[in-house]
């Protein structure tokens, strides 16, 4: 009898902690690609798939063996994985509503990013710029249309004319509109309230606003509402911007005079799906870097150097 009743303990033991790894799928399939072990990946994947099928979790963790192996410059394999992520979703979409959760999104928006960056790597950036044309036009209405817009961003906007800022709502001084910042540098940067890079990228754009501003350095700082304040918790509008200008506040003592317009629409038109996001403007009001992430001081210090006035 006591025999039994520890051979069910083991088992529902063993149940417990399966489901505990099955769950976590994503996890485990991004511990396996930063290591460059797409055979475990794989595997987990498909212990996966045997007990569970294709889930919007399934998915999500195939787009990271996607987006693994492009970063490992295995090129046939990210396109591969890519490849059938974007149909595996696609079929999940017959029944499922696009954005009802997030995984399925993340994982088409990853997929396509890995297929045009896949196309740029191998030399045929008009054949991703369409690529990314084509979904934008299909899925610009959907959460995934700042980082199709990002990723089209970082192949054709360096060297076009900056796209208009939406400046209705502001906090600290109302922005100037970019056609009037012509003749100046300006420096954009995309930043969000919960953000920890934001934070960290801060000293470094206060430092180079100091530093250039005799030279005619505009700084601006764009952000948005996303839903929710402190702690995750969903806050309404006027909550959240009351939120977003204390963190300003509290965070960024050093940029209390840079103006910070609040829109939705400026961050889909730069696809600022990361953030920070870096947008150098020379002094004819076109893009002279695009840069989604953080940047050390040097690095942002001389792309501004060569905007500036002689």
């Amino acid at each position: 009898m006591q025999y039994h009743h520890e051979m069910r303990l083991r088992i529902l033991l063993l149940l417990l902690l399966t489901s505990l790894c099955y769950a976590d799928i994503i996890t485990d399939v991004r511990e396996a690609t930063s290591h460059n072990n797409f055979a475990q990946g794989d595997a987990a994947l498909l212990a996966y798939r045997t007990q569970k099928g294709i889930t919007p979790e399934y998915l999500e963790a195939l787009s990271w063996m996607a987006r693994g192996a492009l970063a490992a410059n295995q090129l046939d394999q990210a396109d591969s994985y890519a490849h059938m992520t974007i149909r595996l979703v696609r079929e999940q979409l017959h029944t499922r509503a696009f954005d009802a959760e997030p995984d399925l999104p993340l994982a088409l928006g990853a997929a396509l990013e890995v297929q045009a960056q896949t196309l740029a790597a191998r030399g045929k950036s008009a054949d991703a710029i369409a690529l990314l044309k084509r979904n934008l036009i299909f899925y610009g209405k959907t959460s995934i249309q700042p980082r199709l817009q990002k990723n089209l961003n970082l192949l054709a906007l360096t060297g076009q004319p900056a796209p208009p800022l939406q400046r209705t709502q502001t906090l600290g001084v109302k922005a100037p509109a970019l056609a009037q910042l012509k003749g100046s540098p300006v420096l954009m940067f995309f930043w969000a309230h919960w953000c920890g890079d934001c934070k960290a990228e801060a000293p470094i754009i206060a430092n180079l606003s100091s530093e250039f501003a005799a030279k005619g350095l505009t700084v601006i700082a764009p952000t948005k509402l996303y839903g929710y304040a402190a702690s995750g918790e969903d806050a309404t509008p006027k909550k959240e911007l009351a939120y977003i200008a204390q963190v300003w506040q509290h965070y960024y003592p050093a940029l209390q005079k840079v103006p910070v317009p609040v829109s939705k629409q400026n961050f889909d038109s730069y696809g600022a799906s990361t953030t920070p996001t870096l947008v150098l403007l020379d002094r004819a009001g076109r893009v002279a870097l695009y840069h989604p992430g953080a940047m050390q001081y040097q690095d942002l210090r001389s792309a501004i150097e060569k905007v500036l006035p002689n």
